[in-house]
């Protein structure tokens, strides 16, 4: 049991579609048309998505400037090719930054809606969980088993 998804309004799903899967290599694993259309993207390496939920206006308030969605990359050669074609594009929003560890070197992007996405290289996120307790399993009234 964890996390599944993270849910974010996109004016236009097709744009957001090429932006993700252009700058993080995230692919289409669910596609809903209903009365609202509803995305899910994934990585294939583990069962967590992004949803994208179709907004029939501009969004008004978009994750930024500093809240974003974090994106880990193989290196910092990758960071620095997702900074210089955001640069040519015209969503660069800062970096890349180098601030050590365990903040590791990473620039934000902005994606068609406005919201920020970190792409990081060196965030050792998996070591810091690996030191972190483990929490006790808790059932459906909240008590501890």
């Amino acid at each position: 049991m964890g996390w599944t998804h993270v849910a974010l309004p996109a004016h236009d799903l097709d744009a957001s579609i090429a932006f993700y899967g252009a700058y993080a290599d995230l692919t289409v694993v669910h596609d809903r048309r209903s009365t609202t259309r509803v995305v899910w993207l994934g990585d294939g390496l583990r069962p967590f998505v992004l949803v994208l939920v179709q907004a029939s206006a501009k969004i008004e308030h978009p994750l930024g400037p500093f809240a974003h969605l974090g994106i880990a990359v193989e290196s910092r050669e990758r960071v620095d090719a997702i900074a210089a074609r955001a640069q040519a594009d015209g969503v660069l929003r800062s970096g890349p930054h180098d601030d050590g560890p365990p903040v590791g070197y990473w620039c934000f992007v902005g994606d068609p809606d406005g919201h920020t996405v970190e792409f990081a290289f060196g965030q050792h996120v998996g070591a810091a969980l690996a030191r972190a307790p483990v929490p006790a399993a808790r059932d459906a009234t909240g008590r501890a088993w």
